[in-house]
């Protein structure tokens, strides 16, 4: 049912999305270093790795500069085109092209690098590895503007690895021990309202059964 829904969905995004590509495509090529789509290895259902495919927003060895994999909020690696597609999440849209392949779902766990899916503890590792990433999901969500949490960090990937990360497992391994088609559509309806109004945090009235989060992220989500 819920592979039904994906696809379906995801056809009918990319078809309405289909003359904002265009044109966005037409200014990554002429703009920053020329580059379109940026194609990066994450780990999938059953531990396999796949490409995930995003709109190119930074310069092309920012993974070998500053802060790694991770990004930052008015991180110096972002092309400026690249600001508006990271602030407004559609350098994210080409993963619905990763949905109809089956790579992805509109929902699940977010896919990671081989990195960060191995710092999530071997318990979280065996739940997530038995369902299809997704475009968004609970992380997704909590974590709406996580660049600008670290921004005036000493050390953001120290507290990424130890805070943010870990919690973010705990979230992920919530939905997959609660994933159901209502858990799908709510998680879609709190996506569109994160994206509108990133301000409110409409999961926690939604959704109260939620992993309690650490103290030390308390203040950001």
């Amino acid at each position: 049912m819920i592979r039904f829904f994906d696809i379906l969905f995801s056809l009918l995004a990319l078809i309405v999305l289909l003359p904002i590509f265009i044109p966005i495509m037409i200014i990554l090529k002429f703009t920053g270093e020329g580059e379109v789509f940026y194609l990066q290895e994450r780990i999938g259902e059953n531990e396999k790795s796949f490409n995930l495919i995003k709109f190119a927003t930074m310069l092309k060895d920012s993974a070998n500069i500053g802060t790694g994999e991770m990004t930052v909020s008015n991180d110096p690696r972002v092309l400026p085109f690249g600001k508006f597609l990271r602030k407004t999440k559609i350098n994210e849209l080409p993963q619905l092209l990763n949905i109809l392949k089956g790579d992805m779902s509109v929902i699940g766990p977010r896919p990671q690098t081989k990195k960060y899916y191995y710092a999530f503890s071997e318990e979280v590792r065996k739940d997530i590895s038995q369902v299809v990433p997704g475009l968004s999901g609970i992380g997704s969500i909590v974590f709406r503007d996580e660049e600008s949490m670290v921004k005036d960090m000493g050390d953001p990937v120290s507290f990424d690895l130890n805070y943010k990360h870990p919690y973010k497992g705990k979230l992920e391994k919530w939905f997959v021990e609660n994933r159901n088609i209502i858990i799908y559509f709510q998680l879609i309806i709190l996506t569109v309202l994160a994206v509108i109004k990133p301000e409110k945090k409409f999961y926690k009235s939604w959704l109260k059964d939620l992993p309690k989060p650490p103290k030390e992220l308390e203040q950001f989500i």
